[in-house]
Parts: C-alpha cells; sequence; structure tokens
C-alpha cells in the first residue's frame, strides 16, 4: 500500500501496471465488493489529477441512498462500455486507493516470490455478465454499489466535513445546500409555511447562488401523451438548454417525458449553451443488470453533470453523473448564435424507457 493519507482533489495520482492490480483482485474480480472492470485496463500506467474523492456516492440500485464508500477516489475517467455490450452511460469509474500510487511515489515492484494473481484478465471479462433466461445480465461498478458500500444518512455530519475538507466542495456550495434543504424541508413540513419559504428562496436565491427553487411538477396529467421533438443532434453540435417554465410544460405531474425522469439537478443549467457529447440509445439498468433501449434517443451533453446540489439523502454526493435530455427540451444553435426550435413537435402515448440517471 502506496498511501499514508486520502489524497485531495487535484493532486496527482498514477495507475498501477495491469499485472500489480490483479493481485488486489479476488476470484470475483473485485476488492471489498468493488468491481475492477476490464474498460479500466486502458488507464494503467498512466497519470491523473484526483477529480474528486469518492468517500461516498449515491446508490441507483435500491431506493435512492446516500452510501459511504471506502479507500477510493474518482480520476478524470468514464467507462466506455466496451466490455458491457456497448452501454453508453459513461459512467465515472471508481478507483480503490491500492489501484493507485502517489506521483512522485516509490516504483512499482511485485516480489517474485509472492503468491500469483487470484484473478486473471481472462476471468475479469468473464465477471462482466451472466446469462438468465436467455438473456445478458451485466455486473459492473454501478450495479454493484450497493455491496461495495455501508449505510450513510444525511445527519451524519462528518461527510459534510471531509466534503470540505478534501476539496470536493467550497464553503459556498455547503451553505448554498444547507439554505435549500432547510427551505424544502420547511416547505414541506405541513405547517402553512410551503407558499411564503418558497417565495423567499426565489427572491433571494442569487446571494448564495444556484437556480430558483427547483423542486416543481409538470403540467400534464399523469395518463396523458406528453410531446416528443426531433432535432436528430449529433455529437458536436451547440444547443440551448430550454428555460425551465418551458420544460414544466412537456412533463407530467410525475416530471416524466414518455418515461425519463426530469430532477431537479438539471435546473441550474437551464437557459445555457452547451455541446452535445454523443446520443444514448442503450444503457444497463443499473436496478436489473439488463441493457435496455431507448425507444427514443436521449443525448449527454459535455460537462453537465449532477452536483447532487438538491437531492436530500445524497447532498454534494461526487458521482457526476450524466443526466439524459430530452431533444424537446433542448434548441439547436446556428453557427450565428441563434438558438432554432428546428425538429417535429407531436404528442405521442407515453411509452415506458429507462428512467434518467438523475433520479
Amino acid at each position: 500500500m502506496y498511501w499514508k493519507r486520502k489524497p485531495r482533489v487535484g493532486e496527482w495520482v498514477e495507475v498501477l501496471r495491469k499485472d500489480e492490480i490483479l493481485r488486489t483482485l479476488d476470484n470475483n474480480g473485485q476488492l471489498d465488493g468493488m468491481p475492477f472492470m476490464p474498460e479500466m485496463f486502458a488507464f494503467c500506467g498512466k497519470r491523473f489529477q484526483v477529480y474528486k474523492r469518492a468517500h461516498k456516492t449515491c446508490d441507483t440500485v435500491f431506493p435512492v441512498r446516500g452510501r459511504r464508500v471506502a479507500d477510493a477516489v474518482h480520476l478524470e475517467t468514464r467507462c466506455d462500455g466496451s466490455a458491457h455490450g456497448g452501454c453508453q452511460a459513461s459512467c465515472l469509474l471508481f478507483w480503490k486507493m491500492a489501484w493507485l500510487k502517489p506521483v512522485g511515489g516509490p516504483e512499482s515492484t511485485v516480489d517474485p516470490a509472492a503468491a500469483p494473481a487470484i484473478c486473471s484478465e481472462q476471468n475479469l471479462q468473464a465477471q462482466t455478465q451472466t446469462v438468465a433466461e436467455g438473456l445478458p445480465k451485466y455486473v459492473c461498478q454501478a450495479t454493484q454499489l450497493p455491496y461495495a458500500t455501508t449505510d450513510l444518512n444525511w445527519w451524519d455530519l462528518r461527510q459534510y466535513v471531509e466534503d470540505y475538507t478534501s476539496g470536493n466542495v467550497g464553503l459556498g456550495r455547503i451553505l448554498s445546500g444547507a439554505i435549500y434543504m432547510a427551505v424544502y424541508r420547511l416547505s414541506n413540513a405541513g405547517i402553512g409555511v410551503g407558499r411564503p419559504i418558497r417565495w423567499f428562496y426565489n427572491r433571494f436565491y442569487p446571494l448564495w447562488g444556484g437556480a430558483p427553487f427547483p423542486r416543481q411538477t409538470g403540467t400534464i396529467p399523469n395518463g396523458e401523451p406528453t410531446p416528443v421533438a426531433t432535432l436528430n443532434l449529433e455529437p458536436g453540435e451547440l444547443v440551448q438548454i430550454k428555460p425551465h417554465q418551458e420544460i414544466l410544460q412537456t412533463l407530467n405531474e410525475s416530471s416524466r417525458n414518455r418515461g425519463l425522469y426530469w430532477d431537479a439537478e438539471e435546473v441550474p443549467y437551464c437557459g445555457n449553451t452547451y455541446r452535445v457529447l454523443k446520443r444514448v440509445d442503450r444503457i444497463i439498468n443499473d436496478k436489473t443488470g439488463r441493457m435496455q433501449e431507448m425507444k427514443t434517443p436521449c443525448v449527454i451533453l459535455d460537462s453537465v453533470i449532477c452536483e447532487s446540489r438538491y437531492s436530500e439523502c445524497r447532498l454534494f454526493c461526487p458521482r457526476s453523473i450524466y443526466p439524459y435530455w430530452r431533444e424537446i427540451w433542448l434548441e439547436r444553435v446556428s453557427p450565428d448564435g441563434d438558438s432554432q426550435s428546428r425538429g417535429e413537435i407531436a404528442q405521442l402515448e407515453d411509452v415506458s424507457v429507462p428512467q434518467g440517471k438523475v433520479q
């Protein structure tokens, strides 16, 4: 073990060699329940800055909740899905500290007399999926998170101290989150202050940053069709996210557009311009491990991530999941900078599609 202390955000680390990492894994290709996935071999021997300390995370397998993670960080590395059926979720990878060393630390050595690795590369590949009822069922870090983590309650203040001391979150963001949570809980306390407290938040939120009160529901009654737009967006194109109030008109009262959930974490991005990173039409369902095909593809936007600003059970989670965006929530930006709502808009019956990764 190369580490005497936990690294902070921005510190440089080096991923160990493939043979060294294999020696840390059990016969399931895991360390403390956390899988090392074949997609991660591409980063072996390379150097990265710590993106976030992964001392906690969000579990999207069981009812969404916060979980404590031991001895792990996030680097600027994402899964490309190549060993998992071409999943396009682009999840941020977890790196256990045993798979890394500090830059400037001792050279990697392997004792020739040491016991051979229990897990081989071929075995690791085999652990990525099983076959059940004639269909593949995938195993990855996202599907295994409940089993590689422990309970973490939102009221455990130690997590917020580590959010700050690790460099994950600044004091301003912590203050903003505390104000939002106070307003959210008061507005749902059933004591008749919901409307005035939300008015207060919407009036003064620029003082602490963020966005207007983000938890509003759609306007379309449940059971009625929600609209769809076809822009045929391609990677690299510029788009502007529509204003929040316009997006609410495309959602039903459960905040869904044809099954895809719109979350408060997307609200701060409304009105801003971003570049399309890629189209998404197939993802692994974290709960079932099954590959799901989206009947209507979504897009992922570059640098647009869930920052867990408004999620009470997982506040400041560093997992940085990419939200999925319906094209009806976006406008193409022309080369001269004007936004264009090109594309056919129609009313379609709701269809079953995977819920967005932001919940």
